[in-house]
């Protein structure tokens, strides 16, 4: 399944930071292993945004929220930014609380794909259940990104 695909970066880019953490000090801090992560995520996810998967993401935009394409392009843009914001550790609490609220705005987005069966690259979409439990697991490695930090 297509959705998968973010879920599976996520995992795989944390896996590596971590490793990467045995000689590279900065990842050797899980949240900012998760924090890179996370940045490989919303890249893979805004790179759909203008390529070939632009138009299935134009087809999930809900009804009543006007022109589709221009809600694509800011979420890609927004995604763009939310990576990038992670990295710095004076914006990453506001660029993890942003990611989440973003996610939760995108949410109608999946609700409407998997009601209507749609596709992203001629594959199905994930039903609802897995893809609220995929959404919900984002929004929590957003908040575990900057959240119970030490000092």
């Amino acid at each position: 399944m297509v959705s998968m695909a973010p879920l599976v970066c996520l995992i795989a880019a944390f896996v590596v930071f971590r490793l990467l953490g045995m000689v590279i000090p900065h990842f050797s801090d899980w949240h900012m292993a998760l924090r890179a992560a996370l940045g490989i995520m919303f890249l893979l996810t805004a790179s759909a945004h203008w390529g070939k998967r632009r138009a299935d993401l134009v087809r999930m935009v809900p009804d009543g929220f006007g022109n589709p394409g221009l809600w694509v392009t800011l979420t890609g843009i927004a995604e763009i930014a939310l990576a990038a914001g992670l990295q710095a550790p004076r914006l990453a609490p506001v660029a993890a609380m942003l990611a989440a609220l973003m996610l939760c705005c995108l949410f109608p987005a999946n609700v409407r794909a998997a009601r209507e069966h749609l596709t992203i690259a001629g594959r199905p979409v994930l039903s609802l259940p897995p893809r609220l439990l995929i959404q919900l697991a984002f929004i929590a490695a957003a908040a575990g990104s900057v959240w119970p930090r030490r000092r």
